[in-house]
């Protein structure tokens, strides 16, 4: 299972700068106060079996002016990708703490399956927010010939509101086997738009192993149907 979430120090420390100099407060008054709009690609080996994980996460405008803060270091008006890749390199570091909002398994297994650590990251910043690529490989790939595979990505505190993007939220790389395909789930909106009126003092008071964001997944199965 996914391990303890102790805080948010990268997020939470750009909420609370936005709050005292942005004059931005009222947004980061309740839950959640991180939007991300995924996209993902399922990464297949010459051998049919997944790979990794490649997301595409761009969050909204209020975190993407945080997150941009002081980062134009030669004042040109514009962002380099020098001058993003600090950026980029503390968000998978702090992200890390949070087994990065991904969650691998096997059909008919609650278990996690391990991830290696992000390659290929980076960020991009088109003036209004910020979109932060990187790719999961996972320690052993898998055949979703055998056993389908399930991949959520959500945020077990609902700290950060993950939802999938209206176009072209996901797509399949490498070679796959014959049969296989790969299919969206998203949690009912009454229940997200529920969970948003919940004061704060309801999420403080969740357990440090709380995994009440589950129920918000953006959910992705890879199942494969015997070809004759």
């Amino acid at each position: 299972m996914h391990r303890a979430y102790r805080g948010r120090p990268f997020f939470l420390s750009l909420l609370m700068f936005g709050a005292v100099v942005g004059g931005l407060a009222p947004q980061a008054a309740a839950h959640p106060h991180v939007w991300a709009t995924v996209r993902s690609e399922i990464m297949f080996g010459p051998d049919h079996k997944i790979t990794g994980i490649r997301h595409a996460w761009t969050f909204d405008e209020f975190y993407s002016a945080m997150a941009v803060q002081g980062l134009d270091t030669d004042g040109d008006g514009t962002y380099s990708k020098e001058e993003l890749d600090p950026l980029a390199k503390v968000n998978v570091e702090s992200l890390e703490e949070f087994a990065y909002f991904t969650f691998v398994r096997a059909a008919d297994n609650d278990a996690f399956l391990p991830l290696n650590p992000p390659e290929d990251y980076s960020i991009d910043y088109d003036g209004t927010v910020v979109t932060l690529h990187f790719t999961l490989p996972l320690q052993t790939p898998l055949d979703p010939k055998a056993k389908a595979v399930t991949i959520d990505v959500y945020d077990p505190t609902f700290f950060v509101a993950f939802g999938f993007a209206e176009k072209a939220p996901l797509k399949v790389s490498g070679t796959p086997a014959p049969g296989c395909t790969a299919t969206m789930e998203t949690p009912d909106t009454e229940a997200v738009e529920a969970a948003q009126a919940l004061s704060e003092s309801f999420f403080s008071q969740l357990g440090p192993g709380s995994d009440y964001g589950s129920q918000f997944a953006q959910t992705v199965t890879i199942s494969c149907t015997a070809q004759s």
